[in-house]
């Protein structure tokens, strides 16, 4: 198991129901944070037409992508809506001490 976990964010740099962007090197990820308080990291370009999903709208679990309104389930990666058809890639993710942790694998 890679256990190459990287920094991302304090937790309360994530706002309930809504999501940030966070790059790493030539990388970009997405932290969501639910309305129970649990975070998330995908991928942060949309699989359709790699737009920052992170000006995109977030509401129960769907992250929708601000260009062309693809949707995609944040927590799994699965594409939702037209015109995303591709999944997103998902990161595992903890939360110690306040800050937010992802895991790219």
């Amino acid at each position: 198991m890679n256990d190459n976990w990287i920094e991302a964010c304090a937790t309360d740099a994530v706002s309930q129901d809504d999501v940030i962007r966070f790059d790493h090197g030539d990388l970009t990820f997405c932290i969501y944070r639910t309305a129970d308080d649990k975070y998330y990291a995908t991928s942060g370009l949309c699989t359709h037409a790699e737009v920052h999903l992170a000006g995109g709208f977030v509401m129960d679990h769907t992250i929708e992508c601000p260009k062309h309104n693809g949707r995609f389930d944040f927590t799994t990666g699965q594409a939702k809506g037209a015109p995303a058809c591709i999944d997103l890639k998902t990161y595992p993710v903890k939360v110690e001490a306040g800050r937010v942790f992802l895991n790219p694998g």
